[in-house]
């Protein structure tokens, strides 16, 4: 039977041959801008062949460089804050329940003072979320269906698949691989991963990341003073996306606010989840200036304000507690550590294909390692790799158009994994 793979794994598909079907129905309509999401998602395709290659060779040493997930044990100094904040839930004077509005004062000003010291951030513009990902969704839900939406390409899928959930997108053209209503910003090795601006047409909403998921790219000042120019001159909002910031090792800024004029164009995300190894314990915020106005001068933060309200419960008191944790000083010696730790996983596997005669980018600003492989096909390379070595990553097509002919590798992983994988590569590709 056919299947269709959603972001959490497989489903049969939903026709008339299908024995689910067959009986009584309702009359409540399907959602049609479901039907506009892509019948495959590359990390639950990336899954469904890991699962066969595994049934073809029970037991194989599989090494995953696929799915950016952390591998490492959260720091004790923040866990052991978790531990106690929930012991203390025990305890009457320490029971706390719902923890509504914009997350737990405390937080908001560490992070307001760790991540935008002296960018004027204050804590009344910044929202506690379970993960950047969730208030990217709340916003894509403010701002609403008639939005029009540039992104970078390639980028993290899940920006236009959200957009195609609330009706931004419109249908998928299956000829050129793309929506029909999203701008496609291309970035490249030609472009030095920043896209060409004087080609880019208006969009309401201009989704961008730096360091850039999946080439590792941070972009420049310079770069960042021109999309801010852009989106003034065209009155956009840039949707920006910091969750690797702490990554970025040189002169490039780690927020978007370090942009004169940013303040008036710019929502920012971030996380604590590649940072602190939060993918599992679910933390981080988002950044809404007061100055941030709609085209009626309206404040976005007020409407935004009432979308977590209806649709939020607040953060778990224990993650909270955990990212109050991860902002005292030795909890920022620990996240430093930890992201120096994935740093060099990535830059042992940037050096094993720069040593190899690849053309890759990213690993120095950030955990991934895009490596081009001219005239092929990502999806065809990543079959031979794990075939041939048992190593699993990502294909690049799955992050738009632009990723044809990439592969992403990520430096997520045990050290020894890294190095057994950096080994296996080199085997592979060695010269006669």
């Amino acid at each position: 039977m056919a299947n269709v793979y959603s972001l959490e794994g497989t489903f049969p598909r939903n026709d008339v041959n299908n024995p689910v079907n067959r009986g009584y129905t309702t009359k409540v309509p399907r959602n049609t801008n479901l039907t506009k999401l892509q019948n495959k998602n590359i990390f639950s395709e990336t899954k469904k062949k890991h699962l066969a290659h595994l049934q073809k060779y029970p037991g194989a040493p599989v090494i995953c460089l696929g799915l950016g997930d952390t591998t490492e044990p959260i720091p004790e100094v923040i866990t052991s804050a978790m531990e106690q904040r929930a012991h203390n839930l025990s305890r009457p004077d320490g029971y706390t329940g719902y923890q509504l509005g914009q997350g737990d004062e405390t937080l908001r000003i560490a992070i307001a003072k760790t991540f935008y010291k002296g960018l004027g951030v204050d804590k009344s513009e910044i929202f506690i979320s379970d993960g950047a990902k969730s208030n990217i969704a709340r916003l894509q839900v403010l701002f609403g269906a008639d939005t029009t939406i540039a992104v970078q390409d390639p980028l993290y899928p899940i920006f236009v698949a959200l957009g195609a959930v609330v009706g931004q997108t419109g249908p998928f053209r299956e000829d050129i691989q793309k929506y029909k209503r999203v701008v496609y910003m291309t970035c490249s090795p030609e472009n030095d991963f920043f896209p060409d601006l004087s080609s880019v047409p208006r969009t309401d909403i201009i989704f961008f990341c730096s360091p850039n998921n999946p080439t590792g790219f941070a972009a420049t000042r310079k770069q960042l003073e021109d999309l801010v120019t852009f989106a003034h001159t065209n009155g956009s909002i840039i949707m920006y996306d910091s969750a690797y910031s702490m990554y970025i090792s040189g002169d490039e800024p780690k927020s978007i606010y370090e942009i004169p004029g940013a303040r008036e164009v710019a929502i920012e995300t971030g996380s604590f989840s590649k940072h602190a190894g939060f993918t599992g314990v679910r933390l981080g915020w988002t950044v809404v200036p007061k100055g941030l106005l709609y085209a009626d001068g309206y404040p976005v933060i007020k409407d935004f304000s009432h979308v977590i309200g209806v649709s939020f419960g607040g953060v778990s008191n224990m993650a909270e507690a955990g990212g109050v944790a991860c902002l005292s000083p030795s909890g920022i010696q620990a996240m430093e550590a930890m992201v120096g730790f994935y740093k060099e996983n990535a830059k042992i596997l940037l050096d094993t294909f720069v040593s190899l005669g690849f053309k890759a980018f990213g690993g120095r600003d950030s955990p991934y390692v895009w490596v081009q492989y001219p005239g092929k096909k990502s999806e065809e390379v990543f079959d031979e790799i794990l075939e041939k070595i048992h190593v699993l990553t990502v294909p690049g097509v799955g992050f738009g158009p632009s990723g044809e002919g990439f592969l992403r590798f990520s430096g997520f992983g045990h050290r020894c994994d890294i190095l057994e994988a950096a080994r296996r590569l080199r085997i592979m590709y060695a010269k006669p």
